[in-house]
């Protein structure tokens, strides 16, 4: 019986029967179904799933006309990360001009707001001559990072150290805290970025501490529309579930704690995010295969009620990507095909 080359979520290589691929497929979605209170995928959608990954091509692609936009998150970052050595501004050279990048992102090698604010007026001039050499779309970025914020690296009670303690209350305070705390300074760096040239801010990993986090980029995102009603604000999240660390805040109404992609979207709209990035988590002891189709199931739901772009994270570990330093070519296309034929989305 002829076997199917794939890999797992780790991106270890596998082979699986066509049998084994469809019982996959179906679990994959199944499994997002039941944790997100959604519909499933399709019997044809599960079939188109089927043969994209039965394919015996190393690389697939969309049909042409059906490409989408692509942004990028740290992007200066990643050229340095796989050894090559230059400075930000011809990292985003080589983005534009090498790789074809549709938009780009300057950032910091302190990728978060807190240790940005003391330094921004450094950061305006290198923004400024990168708008100089560059003619796409560029985006200043940096993380929300609560974590940030407590002791020893911030001024509040860590919450880390009084939840086990049994200080509940005391840790939700200080959380709490942290909150007007990071939305000032998100809003203070992005404003500067942004009157210094920037076409849009992406607040990335939101929700990485919880859902003080996202609140943070929440109440940030608010703020800033009402200095900027033009801005462009892109909205990158951290993880597919929203981790309740404080477990009782809201917004608009809404319990944060336990919320998934597509009720992230709704709140993400209505605080005036322009582009939303919606995550979905790997498992490394499951298929790819596996991985895709749940991914793509919570990735439909939110693109199906969705009235901004939306452009799901793909990078290593999400989106049905392996966790892997350098993903496999063959499992990122992939993910990246069934995402653009499968969900409503306008970029990844």
């Amino acid at each position: 019986m002829t076997k199917i080359f794939t890999r797992y979520g780790d991106g270890t290589p596998a082979e699986l029967s066509s049998a084994e691929l469809m019982q996959d497929l179906e679990a994959g979605t199944e499994d997002a179904a039941d944790r997100g209170k959604i519909p499933p995928l399709s019997k044809e959608e599960l079939k188109h799933l089927f043969d994209i990954f039965a394919s015996s091509c190393k690389f697939v692609s969309v049909d042409r006309g059906n490409e989408v936009i692509l942004s990028y998150d740290a992007a200066t970052l990643k050229i340095r990360r796989v050894g090559v050595a230059v400075d930000r501004i011809q990292a985003l050279q080589i983005y534009e001009k090498i790789m074809g990048a549709d938009t780009m992102e300057l950032c910091h090698v302190d990728y978060s707001f807190k240790p940005l604010k003391p330094i921004v007026t450094m950061e305006q001039p290198v923004l400024e001559q990168a708008l100089l050499s560059t003619h796409i779309p560029l985006f200043y970025g940096a993380m929300p990072n609560l974590g940030l914020y407590s002791q020893p690296d911030g001024p509040f009670p860590n919450p880390a150290e009084l939840m086990p303690a049994g200080k509940i209350r005391e840790a939700q305070e200080s959380y709490a805290q942290t909150v007007s705390e990071a939305v000032r300074d998100i809003v203070f760096v992005a404003g500067a970025m942004y009157e210094s040239g920037a076409d849009g801010i992406n607040i990335d990993t939101v929700g990485a501490a919880g859902d003080a986090d996202f609140l943070a980029a929440l109440l940030a995102t608010q703020e800033l529309k009402k200095r900027y009603p033009d801005i462009c604000i892109e909205m990158g999240m951290a993880g597919e579930f929203v981790i309740g660390m404080h477990g009782e805040l809201t917004y608009d109404g809404v319990r944060l704690a336990g919320l998934y992609p597509h009720d992230q979207l709704k709140l993400a709209q209505k605080a005036g995010v322009t582009i939303f990035g919606p995550v979905v988590n790997t498992n490394t002891t499951e298929s790819s295969p596996w991985n895709v189709a749940r991914a793509t199931t919570f990735i439909k739901a939110a693109g199906k009620i969705a009235a901004i772009p939306m452009h799901p994270n793909m990078g290593m570990g999400v989106g049905g990507v392996p966790v892997n330093d350098h993903p496999p070519a063959d499992i990122v296309s992939r993910a990246s095909k069934a995402m653009v034929e499968i969900c409503r989305l306008d970029g990844l």
